[in-house]
């Protein structure tokens, strides 16, 4: 027997209407705020994201799909969503529409690492991306609409974690004393972290093995290697957030996972939980589209995990509406009642009306039971006597009690 490969998972009808939720709120805060909504393929050349994610990154080393087609191209399985919209915003030209053009995403993403409770193998993304604006008026705005969107959901009991990594011009005097931080310490790390020291000192704050968690409290902080413009946005940044009654922890480890990261980046953490299980993340990537070929152009974005949403939602019992009970099901004893049952459920349907009609040869109570079963708040009732009287029985399925109705008036009562 088949079944689905490790680090993937069947979302059964019972766990869509946690989805549907997720994502209409998401549509409705990205309305709100200007966004339009972007689709993009599921795979890319990989050179676009060992281009833009960093060669020293682990999602790049160890955790990216790739493959040939038969043209013999290498592809890549999408591993995050920002570097596609930046490789769409560049080839549609949208740089000649007006800054900033703001965009926000569903989509699914595949990365090759150890599955976990909220994150699989191929797991799903909400994102959005607000490109051609430097000012962190923007940052500030991203951030409040991220947490606006998790408070949207009914989540509470999360933190905001807030660091700044500097740029182009004063992050290397920084990872200069990361490496003399480190040096003494080499022997201390674990295997990919001494490789780490060598090539992308930045990812060895980021590790989450608990001897280099350690070494890492303890490690300099970026926020006071920043250069004049850098420590501006900075300060500005924290004085926007602070106007908006927005509470902030300033984490200095607080790196993210991907190298194109310049200036802020934050995460919304779970109280209980820490980085491991963060609710979502994102921050500015000024020098993105220019690595990829266009002229220098700043941006932000955000990003969550569906999973991880719907994990939070059943630990803090948080309802969510279930759509899809029918109004209606038309049980029918007899082939005359069926073909009766079809016409009257087509009927209903194209008047916005969600029916079940039922099939096969059951017993009438086999049938009310199925009626039960599916959540139908009315069963309709439909005999040799009911189709000669051109009539139907309508059956409350709560208190058991039963009328006699005329076919259309099911449309207005079923409206109640």
């Amino acid at each position: 027997m088949f079944k689905a490969p490790r680090g993937t998972a069947d979302i059964l009808p019972e766990e869509q209407a946690y989805w549907r939720y997720i994502e209409e709120k998401a549509m409705s805060i990205c309305r709100q705020c200007g966004y339009g909504m972007i689709s993009t393929p599921a795979f890319e050349d990989a050179g676009l994201f060992t281009r833009s994610v960093g060669e020293g990154t682990d999602i790049v080393n160890k955790e990216m799909y790739i493959f040939k087609d038969r043209s013999d191209n290498e592809l890549a399985l999408r591993p995050e969503g920002t570097a596609s919209v930046c490789r769409s915003y560049l080839e549609h030209g949208m740089d000649n529409l007006p800054q900033p053009v703001k965009l926000y995403y569903f989509a699914d993403i595949f990365r090759y690492e150890r599955p976990q409770a909220g994150r699989y193998r191929q797991h799903h993304q909400f994102g959005c991306e607000a490109i051609g604006e430097a000012s962190p008026v923007l940052d500030a705005e991203v951030i409040h609409m991220a947490i606006t969107f998790f408070k949207s959901l009914g989540l509470a009991n999360f933190s905001l974690q807030l660091n700044s990594i500097g740029c182009k011009k004063c992050r290397p005097a920084y990872l200069e004393r990361l490496r003399e931080y480190y040096t003494p310490l080499k022997d201390q790390l674990c295997g990919d972290c001494r490789n780490r020291l060598e090539k992308n000192p930045l990812r060895l704050l980021d590790c989450k093995k608990p001897t280099c968690q350690v070494a890492a409290d303890e490690s300099p902080k970026s926020s006071e290697y920043l250069c004049e413009e850098c420590g501006l946005h900075w300060e500005s940044l924290k004085r926007y957030l602070t106007a908006l009654g927005i509470e902030y922890i300033l984490n200095h480890r607080l790196v993210r996972g991907l190298d194109y990261y310049t200036k802020t980046v934050f995460e919304i953490q779970p109280f209980e939980g820490g980085s491991q299980s963060a609710l979502g993340g994102g921050g500015r990537y000024d020098d993105l589209i220019d690595m990829l070929g266009g002229k220098p152009t700043p941006a932000i974005g955000f990003a969550t995990g569906l999973e991880r949403i719907v994990l939070n939602l059943k630990s803090q019992s948080i309802e969510v509406p279930h759509n899809n009970k029918p109004a209606l099901f038309i049980a029918c004893m007899g082939e005359e009642a069926k073909t009766a049952a079809l016409k009257i459920a087509a009927d209903l349907r194209e008047a916005g009306i969600s029916v079940v009609v039922s099939a096969g040869e059951r017993s009438l109570k086999a049938q009310l039971r199925h009626a039960n079963a599916v959540g139908a708040a009315s069963a309709v009732i439909i005999g040799d006597d009911e189709v000669k009287s051109g009539t139907v029985m309508l059956r409350n399925m709560e208190t058991g009690e039963q009328q006699e109705v005329q076919p259309d008036e099911l449309k207005k009562l079923s409206a109640i």
